[in-house]
């Protein structure tokens, strides 16, 4: 993995990451060998994909990929589809599909990356600090290199802590998974709320122990034993009452035992829209593997933000 300078169709510059093509059996123990769904679009693979190696900030209503920037925040959902889309065929907004895979090979490798967590420093790494602009929040990749993927000067900074970001190509309904397969959202097609795009997974999770003596608890379930309701729990706390698909594994959805994933937090009331990695005030519950599905496309916070990818889609022809 390497960084490089990539321009956009409006000739601007960013700063991104070459992510070479790789199987789900090279990051997850007793997987299969079919190739990561984030190198799969229009039903072809593609030999790699690339990632903003910075939070992105806007300019002219465009998305880039800079160092020493302010990450844009206080945007929505789907004015973060448009920032990156108008940089022309092959840019997206990240991907859910991409962003697993890129956790799962630092979780493999052993890098899962820390970040500002704490006001502009690591919680525990209290040493390890970026420039901060407001007291909270960090100038993009003005941080360590243990806050790359993969612990590198070249990798990708900032997927932990700062703001956290939306991705595409994933929400819940009611409760219920729901993909664009593969990783065509990079073939940016509608995926509005009732864009027929959207597949149901079938799966979703569900709140149990839900008392005044027990800690509340998701549990992975078929789509037709859901509950409404929401609350949040530490990402190794998850548990399942179904053999969990491949694919949701490779999604990052599933239950994993290990700790320091951070926290998942749920909403199973009408369509919620994904965030990941954390923000400057998450401490322990910040991670590359880190999941809000609280809130709709509408919503813009001062902890939200986001970045763009690419891939060659005249390779996916």
């Amino acid at each position: 993995m390497n960084t490089i300078k990539m321009h956009d169709q409006n000739g601007g510059t960013d700063f991104m990451v070459r992510v070479p093509k790789f199987k789900l059996s090279e990051v997850i123990v007793g997987a299969s060998d079919t190739v990561h769904p984030a190198f799969i679009v229009n039903g072809k693979e593609v030999d790699e994909i690339y990632i903003s190696k910075h939070q992105n900030t806007v300019c002219n209503g465009t998305a880039y990929s800079l160092p020493y920037q302010r990450p844009a925040t206080n945007i929505t959902y789907d004015a973060a589809l448009e920032a990156c889309r108008r940089k022309g065929e092959g840019w997206h907004l990240m991907s859910n599909a991409e962003w697993a895979a890129i956790a799962l090979w630092c979780l493999k490798n052993g890098t899962i990356p820390r970040g500002n967590t704490n006001s502009g420093k690591h919680h525990i790494e209290k040493d390890e600090r970026g420039l901060t602009y407001d007291g909270c929040d960090v100038l993009t990749g003005t941080g360590p290199a243990k806050w790359a993927h993969d612990h590198t000067e070249d990798g990708i900074y900032d997927l932990v802590g700062n703001v956290w970001e939306w991705v595409s190509g994933l929400r819940t309904f009611n409760g219920e998974f729901h993909i664009i397969p593969d990783n065509n959202a990079a073939l940016n097609l509608d995926i509005s709320k009732n864009s027929p795009e959207w597949q149901g997974t079938g799966y979703g999770y569900t709140m149990r122990e839900c008392n005044e003596t027990a800690d509340d608890k998701f549990t992975l379930v078929e789509a037709k034993d859901l509950e409404r309701g929401w609350n949040s729990t530490m990402f190794h706390e998850l548990n399942s009452d179904v053999q969990t698909p491949e694919l949701l594994t490779a999604l990052g959805l599933a239950p994993m035992t290990l700790d320091e994933l951070g926290c998942v937090w749920i909403d199973n009331n009408g369509e919620r829209i994904p965030l990941r990695g954390g923000c400057w005030s998450n401490e322990s519950v910040a991670c590359v593997f880190a999941l809000i599905l609280l809130f709709t496309r509408s919503l813009a916070r001062t902890a939200f933000g986001f970045r763009s990818a690419f891939v060659n889609l005249k390779s996916a022809d």
